[in-house]
């Protein structure tokens, strides 16, 4: 069965980028320094975009620049002259939800393949049409669709029309992302890229006339997190992701780091390959399930797929993320011959820990850290305290560029 299912990564800066390629996405999503709803990603200069670009098509691999945010009339002059600048780097696709937008992009750029985001809350057939008439060419559905809506929406479409949806990570509370929460309370646009999650944040209830009394929403001390959604995981329901006419699986995640990216990509690589080489006797294998908890995360939800979230896909208790593993270096550099690693530190670790590695290639193992060397003066060392400090370590099996060494807490 041949495999044109898309692993879609998210890209936060040109190291995530990389990084997603080299774990196992099939294309990458970033922004730009402007105009996209990650603000506070790194996001990709013009050269980092270059860079990006050449280095994912060279791996056979494609990359999509979102230009999503809701444009007020003052966007609109330095987003022409944005355009301009970036109409001849070979991006694939642009992901956009302002129609005012598909109509710059179309007229600055002829040609360019135009994706709908999801914040544009694609949520039926008749709205698909509208947009495939307009030059849209893959719709990211919105997140409150369930699998009888997609299967529905695909068999009422033109067959060249794409449908693209996120299967794993942060969901908004706020339906398909479009909150004015953030704006009213703290004059931050969250459909301008400058969210501040205030559905994360402890809420509890303050009656009219007793102010400064406040009372939980539910009988918990601490208050209750009463908008904050458990992280979405569908790893364990790509068959009916892929049956239901999804052709690519999009990871959630700009904002987050380089070790969380290596981490979802690498499993859901695994589950994607396992699938399409023998999908009628495929089984789920619980240890893509381990992994994934592996990275910073808040518990699991289906969210709308198989039906309406119920209360069981909030989490009342904390906003906080279950963060077990730390992410404390980046293999740089290998020789066979002593068995000795260059390692970029990226936090603390210590001689006598045990720590993981993996990589795009392998299974993680676990060795204790027997020695290291500061590389430059060759001094052994008992610790690595400083950031991106680079270190020798003996390793325990070959190890290549770009594995990743994390650490239980």
């Amino acid at each position: 069965m041949k495999n044109k299912f898309e692993l879609l990564a998210p890209a936060g800066d040109l190291e995530k980028l990389k990084t997603a390629i080299i774990y196992g996405a099939d294309a990458v999503y970033f922004g730009g320094e402007m105009f996209s709803l990650r603000a506070g990603a790194g996001n990709l200069t013009l050269d980092e975009m270059r860079e990006g670009v050449a280095f994912a098509h060279e791996r056979g691999k494609k990359c999509y620049l979102t230009i999503n945010i809701f444009a007020h009339n003052e966007d609109i002059e330095p987003l022409t002259k944005y355009l301009e600048d970036i109409r001849e780097i070979d991006i694939d696709a642009f992901i956009v939800s302002d129609p005012g937008i598909v109509d710059l992009i179309q007229e600055v750029i002829p040609g360019a393949e135009i994706h709908l985001s999801t914040q544009a809350n694609m949520t039926n057939y008749r709205t698909a049409n509208f947009w495939h008439k307009m030059g849209v060419e893959r719709l990211v559905l919105a997140r409150e669709l369930t699998f009888k809506e997609i299967k529905e929406i695909r068999k009422n479409i033109p067959a060249d029309m794409e449908l693209e949806a996120f299967v794993h990570g942060a969901m908004c509370i706020s339906y398909s992302g479009r909150c004015l929460l953030s704006n009213f309370m703290i004059e931050r646009d969250a459909n301008r890229g400058a969210c501040a999650h205030p559905c994360r944040w402890k809420y509890a209830l303050v009656e009219e006339k007793r102010p400064g009394e406040y009372y939980p929403v539910e009988e918990d001390e601490r208050g209750t997190y009463i908008l904050n959604s458990r992280d979405l995981c569908m790893i364990e329901h790509l068959p009916e992701i892929i049956e239901s006419g999804i052709m690519s699986a999009k990871i959630e995640g700009r904002m987050k780091s380089v070790f969380y990216v290596a981490t979802i990509v690498h499993a859901y690589r695994k589950a994607i390959d396992a699938y399409f080489a023998d999908p009628e006797n495929y089984k789920f294998n619980p240890e893509w399930m381990n992994e994934l908890k592996k990275v910073s995360h808040r518990e699991f939800t289906t969210g709308f797929y198989f039906d309406k979230p119920t209360n069981k896909d909030q989490n009342y208790q904390t906003s906080a993320y279950t963060r077990d593993y730390s992410f404390v270096g980046v293999v740089r550099s290998y020789d066979e011959t002593s068995g000795y690693a260059v390692v970029e530190q990226r936090n603390k670790m210590s001689v006598g820990e045990e720590i993981e590695v993996f990589g795009p290639d392998i299974e993680f193992f676990a060795q204790d850290i027997t020695e290291m060397y500061d590389n430059e003066s060759g001094e052994p060392i008992e610790s690595a305290p400083h950031p991106q400090q680079i270190i020798k370590m003996k390793m325990a099996q070959p190890v290549k560029p770009n594995y990743i060494l994390r650490k239980k807490k």
